[in-house]
């Protein structure tokens, strides 16, 4: 990072000090929020950028939209706005590193942290679809691995204001998002998160084999080539990746958006259950080679897509006759599988139908989601959607408040699974007093007690300071309980009252802060058994303080119930893997090759952090050490797929914070 040459604050809060990178629409610095007393990371657009009128709608939009998503795998977006004619987010200040710098200085990824980064990327981008965000920009700048090993997606939603055509004719910075698009992005036409999908499928193939599927000498020339050549498959270029993964990775690449998975949920399952040595799902639709026994060619099918390549085959001075025979011989063994096949499918929807393959699942928590985004979670863990309960909630309208089973139970595949959604808070009607007149403290108290809201204006007067001049609606009027009234008071205000917004979301609770006079500061996350996912878990300052006007009020955001961490100390790295998936962690291994002597043996566990019984949100990341022979030429195959090439990069001296434009 460079010191910047001229230091400047923006709103009179953020205060430029070093300048991070230079991308193709925006310079990103490290500032400091003045009135928090903290790092913060500041994204500047060029002014070039900023005229256009159409264009900031739509930035103002996009940051609008990526400041609501709140995961423990989103760079968090705290502020945003206009100071003389530039535009700019305030994100959160990352320690951490681009996956794309880790990429330019280690080989090829190992297979279980391929697996294992993607899945935590996948998640991210699960749950900005499930709010309406599509990211359209997923590359390894955008990907960070902060020090302690958690993985951070950011610049959510913000390449929508930038429109394919400019993209692609722009030069610079933007070859290396032309190296990540999608066909369909690459040709102008809408997309949606499947584009993502094939995005985040590009990076993994370039985590596999050290380099994009495509190259060329301009974003043009790159992006056509997304949309019509085929890349080398991944084993051509690294034949250490295991064929289970490259299905993963050319499902997620295939060029029709219907042949990829369907959601981000189902692609980190599938990257989950490789990384736990299950079967994973695209192998029905990946990779399968076949030799011919004409000719010197091998036919390779990557979901539904074939090409020829040479691999040596029957000489060519072959007979018809023999050529013949071994046409009618593949013809009966082909006859033969899809006989076998036949009677698979049908003995397992006959043992479908006796329950055999019932099986279990986990009951997603929903609460504080729409109950359209609740539905499609439950769908996507093989649950129905039964009846939908409306009832009276402090939570926002259309919210899911619970579900019944309760999430975390454990039942069958397809259980029907009822909503329980808000109506909004029960309104009353309440007549409310006459405060004209009144001192402003003893107004407010009135109002109160009555339960309902106001909002202040202070104005010059002849009268006392603090005199309530006029009430808006006026005293003896019947009104909601959820009315705001409107006070005209003498003087200039010195303090407000704080307002208890625990249990709203994130967007009601501004609301509720703005109408006090106050603003909203830094959003944070943390797991919570008292609120739902999603949620304002606690405040700072606390409910009923007095502070002075404009004072900003930190919020934490509940993640939904805590899980507690397992101790996996002295097991061996299966069982330590086992144990951390099922409790819905992300497991990250590293090879510890200083424990020899110790008490713990080879290929078992010395070291996780956090330690156990530490309460984290769902989907954390678990850093595991693992004791290996101080010889690397001893260690397995088993255990070396599972060592992390960033993890001795993010104890470097030289790791430095990053947020890539």
């Amino acid at each position: 990072m460079d010191p910047v040459a001229t230091p400047r604050v923006f709103s009179d809060r953020y205060e430029l000090t070093h300048l991070i990178a230079r991308g193709g629409m925006a310079q990103v610095y490290r500032a400091r929020d003045r009135q928090l007393d903290r790092p913060v990371a500041l994204k500047v657009l060029f002014p070039e950028l900023s005229v256009d009128r159409a264009f900031v709608e739509r930035f103002r939009r996009e940051a609008q939209a990526a400041a609501n998503l709140s995961h423990p795998n989103i760079v968090p977006v705290f502020d945003w706005g206009e100071d003389d004619g530039s535009y700019f987010i305030v994100m959160e200040f990352v320690d951490g590193r681009p996956l794309s710098a880790v990429l330019r200085e280690s080989e090829p990824m190992a297979p279980q942290q391929i697996a294992t980064i993607g899945a935590s990327v996948a998640a991210a981008l699960a749950f900005a679809h499930r709010h309406g965000v599509v990211h359209r920009d997923v590359k390894p700048g955008n990907v960070l691995i902060t020090s302690d090993g958690q993985v951070m997606v950011t610049d959510f939603g913000i390449a929508r204001a930038m429109n394919t055509e400019e993209s692609l004719t722009q030069t610079g910075a933007v070859m290396g998002t032309a190296a990540y698009f999608s066909p369909e992005q690459a040709e102008g036409h809408g997309v949606d998160a499947r584009s993502d999908i094939y995005s985040l499928g590009v990076v993994l193939y370039e985590m596999s084999t050290g380099k994009p599927p495509f190259t060329g000498d301009s974003p043009v020339a790159v992006a056509s080539k997304h949309v019509r050549e085929h890349p080398v498959l991944p084993r051509e270029v690294n034949p250490a990746i295991p064929v289970a993964l490259e299905a993963v990775v050319m499902k997620a690449m295939a060029k029709n958006p219907d042949d990829r998975y369907s959601s981000a949920e189902e692609f980190r399952a599938d990257l989950l259950r490789f990384a736990e040595g299950r079967p994973v799902e695209a192998g029905d639709h990946g990779v399968t080679q076949v030799v011919s026994a004409v000719g010197a060619t091998s036919t390779v099918l990557v979901t539904g897509q074939t090409r020829a390549v040479p691999v040596g085959g029957v000489p060519l001075s072959a007979t018809m006759s023999e050529v013949q025979r071994q046409e009618r011989t593949r013809r009966l063994i082909f006859i033969l599988v899809a006989l076998l096949v036949a009677l698979a499918v049908i003995a397992y929807f006959l043992l479908q139908s006796l329950g055999v393959f019932s099986g279990s699942v986990t009951v997603p928590n929903v609460a504080g989601e729409t109950a359209q985004a609740a539905t499609q979670a439950l769908r996507n863990d093989h649950l129905t959607v039964g009846s939908t309960i409306q009832r009276t909630s402090t939570a926002s309208k259309g919210q899911v408040i619970s579900t019944d089973p309760a999430a975390g139970a454990s039942v069958p595949k397809n259980t029907s699974v009822t909503l329980i959604v808000s109506n909004g808070p029960h309104v009353t009607f309440v007549t409310v007093q006459s405060v004209v007149g009144d001192d402003f403290t003893q107004a407010t108290q009135i109002l109160t007690n009555q339960g309902l809201a106001f909002k202040t204006n202070y104005v010059t007067s002849d009268k006392p300071t603090g005199t309530v001049l006029s009430q808006n609606p006026a005293g003896n009027t019947k009104v909601k309980s959820t009315a705001m009234i409107q006070l005209t008071v003498s003087g200039h205000q010195t303090s407000v009252t704080v307002p208890n917004v625990l249990g709203n979301s994130p967007a009601s609770a501004g609301g509720l802060l703005t109408a006090a006079n106050l603003t909203v500061g830094t959003q944070t996350s943390v797991c919570s058994s008292n609120f739902g996912n999603g949620l304002v878990a606690s405040q700072s300052p606390a409910a009923g303080t007095a502070e002075p006007p404009k004072t900003a009020v930190s919020l934490v955001i509940s993640t939904g119930p805590c899980v507690s961490v397992p101790m996996v100390l002295g097991e061996s790295q299966n069982q330590a893997n086992s144990q951390i998936m099922a409790a819905n962690l992300v497991p990250v291994f590293t090879q510890d090759i200083s424990c020899a002597g110790g008490t713990v043996g080879p290929g078992n566990v010395d070291g996780q952090t956090p330690s156990a019984g530490t309460q984290v949100s769902s989907g954390s990341t678990v850093n595991v050490t693992v004791c290996s022979q101080s010889d690397a030429t001893t260690t397995s195959p088993s255990t070396t797929t599972s060592s992390s090439p960033s993890s001795s990069t993010t104890t470097s001296s030289s790791t430095t914070a990053f947020i890539h434009p």
